[in-house]
């Protein structure tokens, strides 16, 4: 991180320098950590700039100029996302930064950073990633300036951008460099984006750049020139005029290529890769073939040989930027595109240039993964940090991270478009390893392993049952609608890794923090137990996310059905193991497809069950993930779109997004008088009073004359709190100045005992 350093090691230069824009903390969950050891473990010295001040180009020279590269990153979140909250407020801390101070990295920190290494030295490459940078590799929506934005390829004057998992690439580009290539050469890497002139040749465009067709393709007829066969013509041109009539819709591919070869009997006008057209006459296979362009209604139909090159054109920038159905379309097809064993490049054009996206990365098998976690981080922040507290760091200084991925497939979440679908697991004995190595390293370890998980806590070592089926899968989740047949269930190497870890000396007790998908969980009860009678400390967290079936659709999350049989395991082992636990369920605010009737039942729910909930998001439009594409188009991509798809209900402005949110803290008297403005325009006064199926008390629930008004005019909150009772938390604190009698309570009162 220094000059004095790069002295002490005998260094005269740094082959690739790393800015990131979280502190450096030598420990395998901060993302400059991995690539830095690894880079090293590769035989390459590495340097790390460490939230630099952007202001200008003199602090990305402290290190001197990199042999090879500079590797840029935002850091372990998107910049963004970092220091705004979903309500567009600038967060005054940073868990990411020494002291948890704010302001340490600027907004859009990949295309800030980027530009000014190329101040600094503008004949060194630079090389993208990070999650910022994984989530903007094409065209993509930017809730914070509401408007569609190009790929940050493009924005940062970068040279190349790695997404998802990057040992590989980046290994491969840095051996290449030293090798002595230019940069420009090595546009085919897998996890990749690079930026072309124009489409390469002699390869098969798939066009999905538009979502509606014309009926036909012919020229015009010359309406001076008569024809003796031209009854296919004119019924052609009738059958235009009808769709310009009718608006256009999509023909069936069959009938397409029929009509294509009946107006061209003599190949005037043929499309390559066509069946229905016969064979091309003229062309010498031998010789460097043209682009051939098949449009999207014929793919499926077009006798492309697996080996062939093959990629596929997504509407243009201009196009997505002005046309928010062709957005949603970009997005379903890029998600479709997601499978390392079958997914084609992509290709989107931006002004005069391609943004070229090459396939993702081939997932790492264990015994590499292995490697990369066994590589000799420190385990602490850097000593230049002295004594202050990174609170990311505090967090997860002594949490094991067992695997990669997530095939959940959730539409709000960017595991999926960053690390992929497929599990990639570590073996049990490289995790034991680290929790021992956890049990040397860490200062004033008390003996508790914070988490044993990753993205999913019991998505460990599940695969597809079958290599043939996975190579040819584009679902774009295994457990939405149902849990995929071919996906192994079976939790038992979790459970041996539960077992074991709890058994290394100086280890007193391991919990698990990640969340936990509940749907997977039921399919194997000795998890559960196991789960419940060792790991958790009277409350654990999982997310339903909502209780209606509309939302929990958009989200590709399970029903409610499959969290009361998870419920229903979790009381019972709790028993069983005489201990009094409880779950602790997340929600989600404002999701895509979510109406307020569906927020109120949600609250009813909740009131019904006795919970306080404390864990509230609201939606935050991440760029890339399909909710997002939900949100810019009002339909669902998880659908095959077209300008005439239904469209689904969007809480999109900031005040009905505050609603929703306040109707999950429905128990909060600060939300009670937008909560009643909302139930009498729903003409549900019922909900309102003291009653037993009331959801928040009358505005006037208990006469006080000595009470004071507000600055709204409205009772006082602790009025209308005692009238509530004292039920919930929030009552009980307003209560408190009216009586010594009031209890504490944990965040998430008790559930009642299921009268079933």
């Amino acid at each position: 991180m220094s000059r004095a350093e790069m002295d002490t090691l005998g260094w005269d230069s740094c082959d690739i320098i790393i800015v990131c824009g979280d502190a450096y903390v030598d420990h395998p969950s901060f993302g400059m950590a991995v690539i830095g050891r690894f880079l090293e473990s590769q035989g390459f010295r590495v340097g790390i700039i460490a939230q630099p001040d952007w202001r200008s180009a003199e602090p990305f020279k402290v290190l001197g100029k990199p042999n090879l590269f500079f590797g840029v990153s935002a850091g372990n979140m998107d910049s963004m996302i970092n220091r705004y909250t979903a309500d567009l407020r600038l967060r005054s801390d940073d868990a990411y930064t020494p002291g948890g101070q704010g302001g340490k990295r600027p907004d859009r920190a990949v295309t800030v950073y980027s530009q000014r290494c190329k101040e600094a030295y503008k004949d060194v490459p630079i090389v993208l990633g990070g999650i910022e940078a994984s989530l903007r590799r094409i065209a993509q929506y930017d809730y914070w300036s509401n408007e569609v934005r190009r790929s940050v390829l493009i924005d940062a004057t970068a040279d190349i951008l790695l997404y998802g998992n990057a040992e590989r690439a980046i290994a491969e580009i840095a051996h290449e460099l030293a090798a002595g290539k230019n940069i420009k050469e090595l546009d085919s890497i897998r996890g990749t984006v690079v930026i072309k002139k124009e489409a390469p040749g002699g390869w098969t465009e798939i066009d999905s750049s538009r979502i509606d067709w014309p009926g036909n393709i012919d020229k015009l007829p010359n309406p001076y020139e008569y024809q003796h066969n031209s009854k296919s013509v004119v019924d052609a041109a009738q059958t235009d005029i009808n769709n310009s009539q009718v608006g256009l819709r999509q023909l069936d591919p069959e009938t397409m290529a029929a009509q294509i070869a009946q107006l061209n009997p003599d190949n005037a006008l043929t499309t390559q890769g066509c069946p229905a057209q016969g064979e091309m006459s003229g062309i010498n296979p031998d010789e460097p073939q043209p682009i051939r362009i098949i449009p999207m209604p014929l793919q499926n139909r077009s006798e492309i040989p697996d080996d062939e090159k093959v990629y596929v054109r997504l509407p243009s920038f201009d196009k997505v930027r002005k046309d928010p159905v062709l957005y949603a379309h970009a997005s379903r097809v890029l998600h479709q595109e997601a499978n390392p064993f079958n997914a084609r490049p992509l290709i989107q054009k931006h002004e005069n240039r391609e943004i070229w996206v090459n396939p993702p990365p081939i997932p790492l098998e264990t015994d590499e993964l292995d490697g990369v976690f066994d590589l000799p981080y420190q385990r602490v922040p850097h000593p230049a940090y002295g004594k202050q507290k990174i609170p990311a760091y505090d967090m997860i200084k002594t949490s094991v991270n067992i695997m990669r991925g997530c095939f959940g497939g959730c539409t709000f979440c960017s595991i999926t478009e960053h690390e992929g679908r497929i599990i990639q697991s570590r073996s049990q004995e490289s995790i034991l390893r680290e929790i021992e190595d956890i049990r040397e390293k860490v200062p004033g370890f008390t003996g508790h392993i914070s988490d044993l998980g990753g993205p999913t806590a019991n998505m460990y070592r599940l695969t597809c049952k079958d290599m043939p089926t996975l190579s040819k899968c584009r679902r774009l989740s295994c457990v939405y609608p149902t849990i995929c047949k071919n996906l192994t269930t079976d939790h038992k190497h979790t459970t041996a890794l539960y077992r074991a870890a709890r058994q290394i000396k100086g280890v007193k007790r391991v919990s698990i923090a990640s969340g936990l998908r509940y749907d997977l969980a039921v399919q194997d009860p000795e998890y559960v137990k196991e789960l419940v009678t060792h790991h958790v400390g009277g409350y654990l967290k999982i997310a339903p996310e909502h209780t209606e079936e509309g939302p929990l659709a958009q989200m590709m999350k399970p029903k409610m059905s499959s969290y009361y049989e998870f419920k229903r395991l979790f009381d019972k082992f709790s028993k069983e193991a005489g201990k009094e636990q409880f779950l602790i369920p997340y929600f989600i605010a404002a999701h895509p497809g979510t109406t307020d009737e569906d927020m109120l039942n949600m609250a009813l729910w909740l009131k019904k069950n006795n919970f306080e909930v404390d864990q509230v998001q609201t939606f935050y439009p991440s760029p890339m993930s399909l909710a997002t594409a939900m949100y810019v188009s009002e339909r669902n991509p998880l659908k095959k779109l077209t300008y005439k798809s239904k469209k689904i209900s969007i809480p999109r402005g900031l005040d009905q997004r505050r609603l929703h949110k306040a109707l999950l803290r429905y128990h909060d008297p600060a939300n009670w008088p937008v909560i009643r403005e909302l139930l009498v325009k729903m003409r549900k006064g019922n909900l309102i009073g003291s009653g037993a199926g009331a959801l928040i008390p009358a505005e006037h629930a208990a006469p006080n004359s000595g009470a004071r008004a507000n600055p709204r005019g409205k009772s006082k909150p602790h009025k209308a709190a005692k009238a509530f009772g004292d039920k919930f938390e929030s009552a009980k604190k307003f209560n408190a100045g009216f009586t010594a009698k009031s209890k504490p309570t944990t965040k998430f009162a008790k559930p009642k005992p299921s009268k079933k």
